[in-house]
């Protein structure tokens, strides 16, 4: 029974641009091309960018310009779970008779997990409790952004470059005087408003740009580096005063060595994406904007459209013996569902795990359409499908158990690994309804779906 739990022990195979096996309930199901998506096989568009902390939301090109972090949250150096601040009462002194001191109110920055403080580091307090805090100044701001510049310029440069390539082929097949005569140059560059002039006419770089390249200073090669402080193989080492490889490498800018330089940071970003297949471009998910909610305007999960199949109960499986083992199978959907296993022939190239040989029942299952108030129904009348009792093990609602039959083929200490394929009848509801020539609406046309099944039924018994 604790297969049940486990459904990464049943997996479908994804037929995308990368053949992915994975549980039913990390896939996506696109309705209009009626086949199974993966992560892997399905485009990935950023909605919006939101801090997890006060729920800001900013759009894409805000969060770009403040490098992907919260200006207003941040994250404790020691332990990474967020700052609060709090406030105190310090004695200051009166501005009219310094002799004389009275209470303020001071904001510093406090850890509730490991009672790590802005004081811990020296941090001045602040008198109101919004606005920035004191950062420390990284001596090489400036040559980072020089070398951010001089990069930008060589990117703009090659893709000037590749411009002008691509140009130049399109334009050997057009005679100069055809463009001339019917206008085709000045049409181009009116289209491409963003390209250089000089580029589409002369095929070559602006001529002002040499003026204004950014040239860099190589940086120096050091032939002697600091010495080590005489006392540091005799000196004792106190670990609580040592920073972590994790505490330096969330700060990698000044990468401090002792935990009195560690210095809170400013809280990352997060975002909501909307998937997109790739095939017909519609969205397999789409969440709200808003980031305070966790609903979704579209997820087309594959575990609500495709019949899902779990391990129940496996017996002590043994070499070259037979074995039965029970299996459920659900059905997500409201309207009736038949279901047809099929073994897998010798040659299928979908088939390259299976360490067993499987016996699948050849009748046909009926599954009942899925009823969220039929559990608390008690007068409701049980629908007779006329189950054999060699194949049906049980019926609950929209949910059956069946037997399979296994034999193990290889004595390997490796798991039992079986495949057989799962067909089944789909109704797409997104379709657009047709009315016939009566009037009458007509009901969406059945098609079967076939998905290859791997089921994992561990190791052989002792």
């Amino acid at each position: 029974m604790a297969s049940l739990l486990q459904p990464d022990r049943a997996v479908y195979l994804v037929r995308g641009e990368k053949r992915i096996r994975g549980p039913l309930s990390q896939l996506y199901f696109c309705r209009y091309c009626s086949e199974l998506r993966s992560l892997e096989c399905v485009s990935h568009e950023v909605d919006s960018h939101y801090c997890p902390s006060c729920l800001e939301n900013m759009p894409s090109a805000e969060a770009k310009l403040k490098k992907n972090r919260c200006a207003n949250c941040f994250d404790c150096p020691c332990c990474m779970h967020t700052l609060s601040t709090r406030a105190t009462n310090i004695p200051a002194p009166l501005p009219d008779d310094p002799t004389k001191t009275a209470m303020k109110k001071a904001y510093y920055l406090a850890c509730g997990f490991c009672r790590w403080t802005s004081r811990d580091v020296g941090m001045a307090d602040k008198s109101v409790a919004s606005g920035g805090w004191q950062e420390p100044e990284n001596p090489h701001t400036q040559r980072i952004n020089k070398l951010i510049e001089y990069y930008q310029q060589l990117a703009h440069r090659e893709k000037q470059e590749r411009d002008r390539k691509k140009l130049a082929r399109r334009r050997q097949c057009m005679p100069l005087a055809f463009s001339e005569k019917y206008g085709l140059g000045t049409r181009l560059q009116r289209q491409r408003s963003g390209a250089p002039i000089s580029s589409l006419a002369g095929l070559s770089l602006k001529e002002g740009e040499d003026q204004k390249e950014i040239s860099i200073e190589p940086a120096p090669a050091l032939d002697e580096v600091e010495p080590l402080p005489e006392d540091c193989y005799t000196r004792p080492i106190s670990l609580p005063e040592v920073t972590t490889l994790r505490q330096r490498l969330l700060q990698p800018d000044f990468q401090p060595a002792g935990a009195s330089q560690l210095h809170p940071r400013h809280k990352h970003l997060l975002m909501k994406r909307s998937l997109r297949c790739r095939k017909c471009e519609h969205n397999l998910s789409k969440p709200e904007f808003n980031p305070t909610s966790i609903k979704f305007k579209i997820q087309l999960v594959a575990v609500s459209y495709i019949p899902e199949v779990r391990i129940m109960s496996i017996p002590n499986l043994r070499f070259m013996k037979e074995s039965q083992v029970l299996l459920t199978l659900t059905n997500p959907v409201e309207n009736i569902t038949h279901v047809t296993l099929v073994a897998c022939e010798e040659e299928d190239p979908d088939d390259i795990n299976s360490t067993a040989k499987v016996m699948v029942p050849s009748k046909e299952l009926v599954l009942a359409g899925k009823d969220a108030a039929a559990e608390y129904d008690e007068l409701a009348e049980p629908q007779d499908f006329q189950d054999d009792p060699d194949v049906v093990a049980f019926r609950k609602s929209n949910k059956i158990g069946f037997f399979i039959k296994v034999i193990p083929q290889k004595e390997e200490d490796v798991d039992v690994t079986v495949s057989f394929k799962i067909r089944h009848d789909f109704r797409n509801l997104a379709a657009p309804i047709r009315t016939s020539e009566e009037g009458a609406e007509t009901p969406a046309e059945a098609i079967w779906l076939t998905h290859h099944v791997e089921l994992s039924l561990g190791p052989l018994a002792p």
